[in-house]
């Protein structure tokens, strides 16, 4: 009797336990390239189980698409443009989604281009076919750059394109400029024979576009009624990024088995550029990661609008909140 009431006793836990796994879905950005990979390392390392959850991750179609899948609350989190949820914030009719963990300190937001095409600097796009995709969250910015370094708009024609384009275009010289993502329209336009050393990016953020990158986003209804599964989604990631700045090499392995088509080599390229430029910066060595300076986010959303008018002009704290991340010891790249 005693032993059947213990396996009765461990049965009735082990379904406990199995109860209180929460499902999270996770809308990724884009498709399952490098940049990726610490969402799936966190999975493989079994960091989200540890926090009770059961993440499944799906691919996306653009930076902005995101803010609209975790709206509708068709996925629960999701990886999007910070800059492009001020904009959706400013409607008051929408849900209030909010951010609960920077990723991409500096965003990758850039013009890419190649050097026969003689454009060094953005004054020197005037004049040029500008291949942009509308749902790019760099096309996006568009209007900052073109004010900041003071473009004549007028004198740039847009052409709009899909993104499975995007870089053929300008490889094949049918468009003299591109808005991307830098790190993969640099690898994009390598895989399509372009000599790295030809390939000149404008990064944003160098040319007077002061803002932050991609955020994780929540549902409102999962901050509200869940918030120990956002602070656990928050954590786990942290620790997905933090393993793979140590080791890109092993944490690329974890991307590679969910992308059978995709190149080893090309993607821990991209994650390292990635990693370098955008994940880690001065800022994030000082403070830990996941984290904002809520001045600075200010200025950037007074920044965009500039080129942006506001009816309903968010605040920093209602694009970004801090309360779901760990304390900063446990955040610090190492």
């Amino acid at each position: 009797m005693r032993l059947y009431a213990l396996l009765a006793a461990v049965l009735f836990s082990g379904a406990a336990l199995a109860q209180k796994e929460t499902a999270l879905r996770f809308a990724l950005d884009w498709r399952f390239e490098g940049p990726a990979a610490p969402f799936f390392v966190a999975i493989d390392k079994g960091y989200y189980k540890a926090e009770g959850l059961n993440v499944t991750i799906d691919p996306g179609a653009g930076s902005v698409e995101g803010i609209n899948r975790v709206a509708s609350g068709a996925y629960d989190v999701g990886f999007a443009d910070i800059n492009s949820l001020v904009k959706y914030r400013d409607n008051p009719r929408n849900l209030p989604v909010k951010a609960v963990m920077m990723v991409y300190d500096t965003p990758a937001f850039s013009i890419v281009s190649l050097k026969k095409n003689g454009i060094s600097k953005p004054k020197d796009l005037e004049g040029k076919v500008l291949g942009a995709p509308a749902a790019d969250g760099a096309y996006a910015q568009w209007p900052i750059f073109v004010q900041a370094n003071k473009i004549d708009a007028s004198k740039v024609k847009i052409e709009n394109i899909g993104f499975p384009v995007r870089e053929p275009m300008l490889a094949q010289g049918k468009v003299d400029a591109i808005a991307g993502f830098w790190f993969s329209s640099y690898m994009n336009l390598k895989a399509n024979g372009v000599n790295g050393d030809d390939i000149v990016v404008l990064l944003m953020k160098d040319h007077g576009v002061d803002l932050y990158g991609n955020v994780i986003i929540a549902n409102p209804d999962l901050m509200r009624f869940s918030p120990k599964a956002v602070a656990g989604f928050v954590k786990a990631t942290i620790r997905g990024i933090q393993d793979t700045i140590r080791d890109p090499e092993k944490a690329i392995d974890s991307l590679m088995t969910r992308n059978a088509i995709a190149k080893r080599e090309v993607e821990l390229e991209r994650l390292k550029l990635s990693l370098t430029k955008n994940f880690v910066t001065p800022d994030v060595q000082k403070n830990g990661l996941g984290a904002v300076d809520m001045k600075r986010l200010e200025r950037s959303i007074d920044q965009i609008g500039l080129t942006f008018q506001y009816s309903n002009k968010p605040k920093a704290a209602d694009i970004f909140t801090a309360q779901y991340l760990p304390p900063r010891e446990q955040r610090l790249v190492k």
